[in-house]
């Protein structure tokens, strides 16, 4: 019989949150979600709803005493409560400080305090920047390039000393290009599936950055939930792990498989070729391979278009305005 736990998600209304709650539910542990619904959405919990073992709580992350109460006897904590996207972070780099850097101590102090037994951190691939090696190792240099990968990274230092210092077991995951159902449909311009998605329901043209020749390790959202769970009943502690799909996927394959015209816009600066985990740590580590073929999770994407019907449709002039401070920044 499996051991129940008890698990706190932040941020478990968002994208990759939201699918990791389910997985839990689904293993039959009890669940609380602490979300400030900035980025998450509580329509990402409908499957969940009314679950008698899920607990929701609109609240910040980074105000320790109001969620210090929430870890008293946790077992697992999920940090996954996070400011996402780049040109955001370079227009409000204090605002992404206090949610990833400083919301990242709370919880950190929270668990610690709760006497948890397993924290687990989603980290981000982003801190690789333009890595020179491919697959890329956990042991590759950090070379953050916009405030978000900064204070991704920063995070991730902070679960690591406090794995070190106060003996808190906790792990890492650095999460590379992750896609599936309920990946956000609305805000900044962002993910590339998101962005393509939209346009093919607007019967507008794909908006390929370059020649689209640069590839993605586009890794899908159930494997992830599945490393998270992996993570947390393991033994591992102190520990940085990639998340991939085990491979790397052009930009243009990916529009061929969604079908439609293309237009190309200009590349931008920071953005890396390839990105292409090495995923030989987690896989002898945590005894974790990804299961979901690339394109068999387009396809799971494209029975689920319907989700971005009211999502924003980009187009190259929107792209060009929503993206000038990327340029002016990082150019």
């Amino acid at each position: 019989m499996q051991d129940i736990k008890r698990a706190i998600v932040t941020g478990g209304a968002g994208f990759i949150g939201s699918h990791l709650v389910d997985r839990l539910l689904a293993d039959g542990h009890e669940v609380v979600v602490l979300d400030n619904l900035v980025a998450g959405r509580r329509e990402n919990l409908r499957e969940a709803e009314g679950h008698p073992k899920l607990t929701f709580r609109q609240m910040d992350i980074a105000s320790l005493e109001d969620i210090k109460p929430y870890f008293e006897g946790v077992d697992w904590v999920f940090h996954l409560a996070a400011l996402a996207d780049i040109v955001p972070s370079i227009q409000q780099p204090l605002t992404y400080h206090r949610s990833n850097v400083d919301g990242t101590i709370a919880v950190l102090e929270a668990a610690r305090a709760g006497g948890a037994s397993r924290f687990v951190y989603s980290a981000s691939s982003s801190c690789y920047g333009l890595p020179d090696v491919f697959p890329t190792p956990e042991t590759a240099e950090i070379r953050p390039m916009y405030p978000y990968a900064l204070t991704k990274y920063m995070g991730e230092q902070y679960v690591m000393h406090w794995a070190q210092v106060y003996g808190l077991p906790s792990v890492s995951l650095r999460l590379f290009n992750v896609f599936g159902p309920r990946s956000r449909t609305s805000g900044a311009y962002g993910a590339v599936f998101g962005v393509f998605l939209a346009q093919k329901l607007g019967g507008k043209a794909f908006t390929v950055v370059g020649d689209g020749t640069q590839t993605r390790d586009f890794t899908f959202v159930s494997d992830v939930a599945a490393a998270f769970a992996a993570a947390a009943a393991s033994r591992a502690s102190g520990e940085i792990f990639n998340v991939g799909s085990g491979d790397t996927y052009s930009v243009n394959h990916l529009v061929s498989l969604l079908g439609g015209e293309v237009e190309y816009i200009p590349k931008r600066p920071g953005e890396p070729d390839c990105t292409f985990a090495d995923t030989s740590k987690i896989r002898q580590g945590l005894n974790w391979s990804p299961k979901v073929r690339f394109e068999d999770g387009v396809a799971i994407m494209l029975e689920n278009i319907e989700m971005w019907r009211q999502a924003p449709v980009w187009n190259k002039d929107s792209i060009s305005d929503a993206t000038k401070d990327w340029f002016e920044y990082l150019g």
